[in-house]
């Protein structure tokens, strides 16, 4: 029998449309499938919907979406100056103390209706599931019933994650779900965390069917095409891939070119942008028709956990090219078989002629990435790895 029957899920926001970040994704379809399972679902989130802005855009209140009751509770006013003078202290290696960690914390998005919320609650649920690490909402959501609390956190290796309050936190909290081997590696290595708190989960990938000749034939691409989705910022390496593009182009003169899916600016070099194709948010079809059509998925970034749309690319059975300063990416392309990582632009250049020159190889790699997704990111296997995490005893 379960013993997390009741299952609290928070997050810093939620979208009955999914055009959110990957960390709120996952924990919107984790709680989607631990009610569609037959466990009662609670999902607290914020009135946010801008992750830069923290602005409350959405009503306050309790809603049914789907299969989840959501509570939508407003973010607290902050002091932004103050946020922002730590933060660049923290991401610069500039000087900061214990205290100040708690005042960057205390002006991240907050919520003190949410915490009163499990405050008079908290009895109520099993198990409260958070992520993912770096906001102020998750750190002090977690410090109310840090027994009950299992942590999705996310992880990267970055600055924020050597913060003395983050050591407390993967510490005091009762278990810890990571998404990919990597992950869990380099937690345990900085926090010294037991195996016993430790579980691998992941996130189910919806099986789905795509025409790779259909979304060239709709936009009129004659030429073969590099496809990156979502968020486009320096944290993403976009600004890297496409100087890397535009460098491959001159120096090749091979008409390669790049579709965008997602939101954000995107910069680069003048010279690409007539041989840019930027789509916006698309529907999920377009999108895979995209992935399916595409010479190579390109993921430059290298603060991943996981890589949802790599795996989606893998799905649609197209090859990867993915930052080698992600481990978690570089993990996923070599256990597949499904992508070559790049490490500089000599490399990128070599692995993308390769796969320009080699149609065999190509598919060789898709079909590879697409079994591995099918075995190890059905909704089956995610599930029993989920259900085993939340009703562990330890």
């Amino acid at each position: 029998m379960p013993t997390a029957k009741n299952i609290a899920f928070i997050s810093p926001r939620f979208s009955e449309q999914g055009t959110v970040g990957g960390a709120e994704t996952l924990l919107k379809k984790l709680a989607e499938h631990a009610a569609a399972a037959g466990r009662k679902v609670t999902f607290l989130t914020t009135c946010a919907e801008s992750h830069f802005t923290w602005e409350n855009k959405i009503p306050p209140g309790q809603r049914r979406i789907g299969n989840l009751d959501v509570h939508y509770f407003p973010v607290d006013k902050r002091d932004t100056a103050a946020f922002a003078q730590i933060q660049q202290a923290i991401c610069s290696g500039g000087h900061f103390t214990p205290a100040d960690e708690e005042t960057w914390a205390r002006n991240s998005v907050n919520s003190e209706a949410l915490y009163q919320h499990l405050r008079e609650h908290g009895a109520d649920y099993d198990r409260i599931v958070m992520g993912p690490y770096l906001f102020g909402l998750i750190i002090a959501a977690s410090r109310i019933h840090p027994d009950k609390t299992i942590l999705v956190p996310c992880l990267h290796d970055e600055a924020f994650a050597y913060l003395g309050l983050m050591k407390k936190m993967f510490a005091a909290v009762r278990g810890l779900m990571f998404n990919a081997e990597p992950e869990q590696d380099f937690a345990r290595r900085i926090f010294d965390i037991p195996d016993s708190k430790c579980s691998v989960v992941g996130m189910g990938i919806d099986p789905f069917q795509a025409d790779p000749k259909s979304f060239a034939a709709r936009r009129g691409l004659t030429s073969p095409y590099l496809m990156y989705s979502g968020r486009r910022e320096g944290g993403k390496g976009t600004p890297l891939l496409c100087e890397y593009v535009n460098a491959f182009r001159e120096r090749t003169g091979k008409d390669i070119k790049l579709v965008f899916t997602g939101s954000g600016p995107i910069e680069a070099p003048s010279e690409l942008v007539p041989h840019i194709l930027d789509l916006g948010f698309v529907s999920e079809q377009e999108k895979h028709d995209a992935m399916a059509g595409a010479l190579a998925f390109v993921h430059p970034s290298t603060l991943e956990s996981f890589g949802i749309v790599l795996l989606e690319s893998f799905l649609a059975g197209t090859p990867a090219l993915v930052h080698a300063g992600s481990e978690v990416l570089r993990w996923q392309c070599r256990k597949s078989g499904g992508g070559l990582w790049f490490r500089h632009y000599p490399d990128f250049e070599e692995e993308l002629s390769l796969l320009l020159s080699n149609e065999d190889l190509r598919k060789r790699m898709g079909a590879a990435g697409r079994e591995y997704v099918q075995k190890e990111y059905s909704w089956e296997s995610v599930e029993k790895r989920l259900f085993d995490a939340l009703d562990r005893n330890g």
